[in-house]
């Protein structure tokens, strides 16, 4: 019976947690929204963000900028991505994209564990995906829950939950702007 006592609140907890899990927006809350986020033509050619990483006590951590093109062909495109921190490091990540249908994406890159997984619909996007994230010389596995909004033709909003083990690590917030056509190189 004393195990059973124990017991009775750790289960509790874990059906609360599922529970939560399944409480949060879906992307087909959006379905409505406008303007229509279509990755295919938003991640076509040159694009820039603005970002910032905050630790889950609401902290700055790191800045950045990001330079990136993105290139269709069909259904198979790419993004590449060239980020400059706060703290002067670089780092590039190279996106292989795939629409499978009906609002559906997948994507592949190095520092990505596995495929991420997407659905679109109306302004919104959301990512589900784990990346391997160096830290004080280590390799974390960590996952990240990334909705994006488009807000107008030129301009979308980002907001990725990092976890790790259902434990919230922060938040990657940026801002994409898409360059005026004809604007110069990417790069």
């Amino acid at each position: 019976m004393n195990v059973a006592r124990r017991l009775i609140p750790v289960a509790l907890l874990t059906l609360a947690a599922a529970l939560s899990g399944c409480a949060g927006p879906q992307v087909q809350d959006y379905a409505q929204e406008q303007p229509t986020l279509d990755l295919r033509s938003y991640l076509q050619g040159c694009l820039q963000a603005q970002g910032l990483f905050t630790d889950r006590a609401g902290r700055v951590v790191k800045r950045f900028h990001v330079r990136m093109e993105g290139r269709w062909q069909g259904e198979e495109g790419t993004l590449d991505e060239h980020f400059i921190y706060s703290d002067g490091s670089t780092q590039r990540r190279l996106w292989r994209l795939r629409h499978l249908g009906q609002g559906r994406y997948s994507g592949q890159a190095d520092d990505v564990v596995g495929e991420a997984l997407g659905a679109q619909a109306g302004n919104a996007f959301r990512w589900q995906y784990t990346l391997a994230l160096p830290v004080d010389g280590r390799v974390w596995h960590v996952a990240l829950d990334d909705w994006m909004f488009r807000m107008d033709e030129r301009t979308v909003l980002n907001r990725s939950v990092m976890s790790k083990w259902g434990l919230h690590l922060g938040d990657v917030t940026l801002v994409f702007t898409k360059d005026e056509p004809g604007s110069s190189a990417c790069h």
